[in-house]
């Protein structure tokens, strides 16, 4: 479960998940908020995802998510943070 802060977070970007059914937005996992965030944010909500759970937990989880054969990050999303992270993180 989530804290306040985070629901918040998740209902200011809500349009961000369409795809996902109103009742079940609350409980998406925190990779999946992370996933979306950095594919499809603006900066604004990007440096507040980082604001929220931290630049190093967000690091650690993108790296997780690109270190197999296959994910789903645009190939230009995934070479800025692994720069940004490489410099930042």
């Amino acid at each position: 479960m989530h804290n306040q802060e985070i629901i918040d977070f998740i209902k200011e970007n809500s349009s961000l998940f369409w795809y996902t059914r109103k009742e079940d937005k609350e409980n998406i996992s925190i990779e999946f908020l992370v996933e979306t965030i950095l594919n499809y944010g603006d900066e604004k909500s990007v440096k507040k995802l980082f604001d929220l759970v931290g630049i190093k937990k967000v690091a650690e989880i993108f790296y997780k998510q690109t270190s197999g054969k296959r994910n789903n990050y645009f190939p230009q999303t995934e070479h800025y943070f692994k720069l940004y992270f490489k410099r930042y993180a």
